[in-house]
């Protein structure tokens, strides 16, 4: 990073405006210019100014903060403690807050990774927002991350349209710079699981079936089985039946050697999927129970699993297991940090406690008033086709009565 735009970043992250840093060593318009990198400024005047900031200047500290660095990036995008992550983030941060550090741009960078980790959206967005200034700035290297992160941002606030056009700048970043094979992959995995999002199933089968070339390579086995749980995602949406068998057959067989409990309790929650989508709801009902039942299971996908079999013990009639069912995902809701995912929750777990308890006037109201309109708002079709459908059919039993 050039050092103008060290000297903005740090002078933004100290929260100080132009005229305090510039006060008594030069004027605001050529601290502007030095920030923006349109004037080299003396060796003195930079001397002052990071003096100012309250940095000093020591390659020995700098080569120890980049392996520092380093070791925390990769930290942020495996299973680890979070405790161990917050600890190596608040060394750094004090680290880099004394010493010019080339790493400073790619630290600040990857804190809206960081707070994404924690579950700490808000302030992941303000992190986006301090840098958006700073970013045309960027190398290619820093936009490849800057691009890739604001599509993780997008993509677990539910945005998957903004999510995919980040993605793919990144992507065209990569011709760029010099990027090891498996960041790639990475990336095309991330890609995969946008497109199964946004229901492009053929495209999620390409980027996914790319990203699994590379992580075979690299013998990464657990990502190896995520690829194949989305490939067999796509192939269930293409009733290719047999091939969504074959890979989620591989994942559990993955997750099982590695004993991995997140990916064997993903696959089954994907084996009840497929059984629902071959109308064995029975078949479907034993897959979510098995995670439901897991505790070590993370709340969102837990809850998520509860909606799918609310409704296949409704599909099948199973007046007291659904109303059972529904009590459990009231419960998980309460434990739940809010989010625009839980919202949809909201709206089905209420859609079927409304309908098992003969609550008419209320499911009408929900479904059509409030809950038909969200789904349009988030352009979200395949579950604005099921809900449109069961409002119709409830409308069609009415008239018959």
């Amino acid at each position: 990073m050039e050092i103008g735009a060290f000297i903005k970043l740090q002078r933004i992250k100290h929260e100080m405006t132009q005229e305090e840093l510039a006060r008594g060593i030069v004027s605001m318009s050529y601290l502007s210019k030095i920030e923006n990198e349109k004037t080299v400024a003396s060796p003195e005047v930079i001397s002052l100014l990071c003096t100012r900031l309250g940095i000093e200047v020591d390659s020995d500290k700098d080569i120890t903060i980049k392996e520092k660095c380093q070791n925390w990036y990769d930290s942020l995008f495996e299973v680890n403690d979070k405790q161990e992550i917050i600890a190596a983030y608040e060394e750094l941060e004090e680290l880099i807050s004394l010493v010019r550090s080339d790493s400073l741009a790619m630290f600040e960078i990857h804190k809206v990774r960081y707070y994404l980790v924690l579950g700490e959206y808000d302030k992941a967005l303000e992190q986006i927002n301090k840098l958006n200034d700073m970013s045309a700035l960027f190398d290619n290297l820093h936009q490849f991350y800057w691009f890739k992160f604001k599509g993780n941002y997008n993509s677990l606030n539910g945005d998957f349209n903004n999510a995919m056009r980040f993605y793919k700048l990144a992507e065209e970043k990569i011709s760029q710079i010099h990027l090891p094979e498996v960041e790639a992959a990475d990336l095309n995995y991330t890609i995969s699981v946008t497109h199964s999002k946004l229901k492009n199933t053929l495209e999620a089968i390409d980027y996914a079936k790319k990203a699994i070339n590379i992580f075979q390579k690299e013998y990464n086995f657990i990502r190896c089985a995520q690829c194949h749980i989305v490939l067999g995602i796509s192939y269930r949406r293409i009733r290719m039946f047999d091939r969504t068998l074959e890979n989620l057959n591989l994942a559990m067989q993955l997750g099982t050697l590695n004993n991995n409990q997140a990916i064997i309790q993903l696959v089954n929650q994907n084996l009840g999927y497929l059984h629902s989508t071959k109308g064995e709801p029975r078949k479907a009902i034993h897959y979510f129970e098995e995670v439901i039942a897991d505790n070590t299971v993370k709340l969102d996908e837990r809850l998520l699993t509860t909606t799918y079999l609310i409704k296949e013990y409704y599909k099948v009639g199973m007046v007291d297991k659904t109303k059972e069912v529904i009590g459990k995902a009231l419960s998980l809701l309460k434990q739940a940090e809010y989010s625009v995912f839980h919202e949809l929750f909201y709206y089905i777990i209420h859609t079927f406690k409304f309908a098992v308890n003969k609550e008419y006037k209320k499911f009408e109201r929900l479904v059509s008033e409030k809950f038909i309109p969200y789904l349009k708002d988030r352009k979200d079709y395949s579950n604005l086709v099921i809900y449109s459908k069961m409002l119709g059919e409830h409308y069609e039993r009415q008239k018959k009565v």
